[in-house]
């Protein structure tokens, strides 16, 4: 994992940390208690572990910022291929081992390795690939096609990630390893309960009934993405290719997984979605609705919230909704033009409808809600309702929702293509997914009032 992909991670689990530390002092407070020891101990680990992250976070960026920094000057004054190779060092210099990972910082290419074990059989790249796990518009050298990762040694070694959501909705739920070897995930489910009655005489027979039993299903479904590509952008391109598309491949898997398991049609190949399930709560917010107040953003919430508490009895564990709901939901100011939701930095808010989490972000944690954590997803369709503007409000309880996933793959195909010095590099994975063991625990909050957004 390079330094950028770690961080990426560090962060998550920072804020994961920071969210079970809220969680602990929300729920001290709404009971008005002090914390039992217990919960002292646990509150002290996930703050400790939170800044903790937060200091690999910022030893990491120090060293990225050296690094770029270095880079130019590396590049300046690095010599060529060619001085090595008629150096008298050559005689000298032995390799003693191999990196046992492809990375940013690393010297091989995952698919330059895949290209030359498809092409010639090439025996020190298959035994790299197999010391490795998986890693897991047609390119040429013109430019505006791809092209841009073929320039002079000295233009800088860069390039511009295009933009994508990712998959938050995707990593809140339950996540479990896809099993080998099958099409279909069945799940088993209890239909109708067993009973129990006050025994009418003693020694007369007691209430039976026998519980009905039955199974849900979910089908694997593959999510793929190739890529064409000029050899001579694989094999003379100073720029990590295969970092490059790979990344790009993989960023586009998780924005088109999150969206299936957001608005899956449950036909075509495609898993029934969140926002597709039949049976689940329902909640309507009308025109022109507030934050707080009768016809609000707010009640509408806590009607979700009520629909799980005495549908599911249990508790729903996150809200999820659109960046630009939440955005709308900022705005809102009380009848003394002052914010409704504040800062959980602004030092102890008084009767707040909703907190915003110390780092704004525009994706995943950003604060709470009538109680509730809160979580951003731009995979949210906004173009819903009759309007076509409506986004939605997803309350539920996540560790009822399961997904399965496998290992995502990558391949590189040399023959078709032959003719024209081109490979095709793929992507694959498969997953499945079941929001339907318990409908009940989710809320769907829709209607004309979300169509509302800032200018």
């Amino acid at each position: 994992m390079d330094k950028r992909s770690l961080i990426a991670d560090l962060r998550i689990k920072r804020d994961d940390a920071k969210l079970t530390a809220d969680k602990i002092i929300n729920k001290v407070r709404q009971e008005e208690r002090v914390l039992t020891d217990a919960e002292s101990a646990s509150l002290d680990r996930y703050l400790s572990e939170a800044e903790a992250f937060k200091e690999r976070i910022d030893e990491l960026e120090a060293h990225i910022r050296a690094d770029d920094a270095a880079a130019p000057m590396a590049q300046r004054y690095a010599p060529s291929t060619n001085s090595l190779r008629n150096s008298n060092m050559t005689g000298s210099a032995r390799i003693t081992s191999e990196p046992s990972t492809y990375t940013r910082e690393g010297r091989n290419s995952y698919f330059l390795d895949l290209a030359r074990v498809a092409q010639t059989g090439d025996r020190d790249a298959r035994q790299r690939l197999e010391r490795n796990d998986a890693e897991q518009r047609a390119l040429n050298t013109t430019n505006g096609a791809g092209g841009e990762f073929v320039p002079p040694l000295w233009i800088e070694q860069e390039y511009v990630k295009y933009a994508r959501p990712h998959r938050v909705f995707a990593d809140l739920v339950t996540n479990n390893p896809l099993p080998a070897g099958t099409d279909s995930i069945n799940i088993p489910k209890v239909s109708g309960g067993t009973a129990t009655a006050v025994q009418g005489t003693q020694n007369s027979a007691v209430q039976q009934t026998d519980m009905v039993t039955t199974a849900i299903a979910s089908s694997v479904f593959t999510v793929a993405g190739g890529q064409t590509i000029s050899l001579q952008m694989l094999e003379q391109s100073p720029i990590r290719t295969d970092e490059v598309i790979l990344s790009d491949l993989a960023a586009d898997y998780a924005k088109q997984l999150d969206t299936l398991y957001l608005t899956g049609s449950g036909s075509a190949g495609q898993p029934t979605g969140i926002l597709t399930l039949g049976g689940v709560n329902t909640v309507t917010v009308a025109t022109g609705a507030s934050l707080t107040g009768a016809n609000s953003i707010y009640t509408a919430v806590a009607s979700a919230i009520s629909k799980i508490w005495t549908t599911r009895y249990a508790a729903p564990t996150a809200i999820v909704m659109h960046p630009r709901r939440f955005a709308w939901m900022l705005a809102q100011v009380d009848s003394s033009n002052r914010p409704i939701i504040l800062p959980a930095t602004s030092g102890g808010a008084f009767n707040a409808a909703g907190l915003i989490a110390p780092d704004l972000s525009a994706e995943g944690p950003a604060g709470y809600f009538a109680g509730l954590p809160v979580y951003l997803d731009p995979n949210i369709p906004t173009n819903l309702g009759a309007g076509t503007n409506e986004d939605r409000i997803i309350v539920l309880k996540a560790d009822d929702v399961f997904s399965w996933e496998g290992n995502f793959k990558a391949e590189a195909f040399p023959h078709t293509y032959a003719n024209q010095l081109s490979m095709f590099l793929r992507v694959y994975n498969y997953a499945s997914f079941q929001p339907a063991r318990y409908p009940s625990s989710i809320s769907v909050i829709s209607g004309a009032g979300l169509s509302q957004v800032l200018a």
